[in-house]
């Protein structure tokens, strides 16, 4: 019987163990939750200083409307008229690389900036969106050609069973 009396008090034992794991493991989760999310909450010192913040700063002879080859540097776009207007209102939102893989003509230019008006809360282009449209018409306009040349002059011949 003596074995019979211990089996409540281990229970109650393993119970207790138990229960002081999961209440540790979740103090443990929570806070490694909150240091993932905030590292400076263990920080000693709680006000960071003007000398931990980091800047960027651009190297003084970077400009940034660099003009390369006909090319402006930091987009890529080709340099006419148009360019700056084209850069500021387009690469505010995406990239460049956007714009320079699209090739359309003058309504599908207007088309694609009535839907980015509708949908993605693009601002009106006022004056600028003549322009604009005039520079991406000009300069990358619909390529005419495929991968190859349409065949034309196909003599065909009949097959002989």
């Amino acid at each position: 019987m003596d074995e019979n009396t211990n089996l409540p008090e281990l229970i109650k034992a393993v119970y207790r163990s138990l229960f002081t794991f999961l209440i540790a493991f979740v103090i443990i989760a929570v806070g490694l939750i909150a240091y993932i999310k905030n590292p400076d909450l263990f920080r000693g010192d709680s006000k960071s200083t003007e000398a931990d913040l980091e800047y960027v700063t651009l190297p003084e002879d970077d400009d940034f409307d660099k003009i390369e080859n006909g090319i402006h540097v930091r987009t890529g776009f080709v340099e006419a008229k148009g360019l700056m207007e084209t850069v500021n209102n387009c690469t505010n939102c995406h990239s460049s690389e956007l714009v320079l893989q699209n090739r359309m003509s003058k309504e599908r230019w207007v088309a694609t900036i009535r839907w980015m008006q509708e949908t993605q809360n693009l601002w009106d282009l006022g004056g600028n969106e003549e322009i604009i449209v005039n520079y991406l018409v000009t300069n990358y306009p619909v390529m005419a050609k495929g991968r190859r040349s349409v065949l034309t002059d196909i003599q065909w011949y009949d097959l002989e069973d």
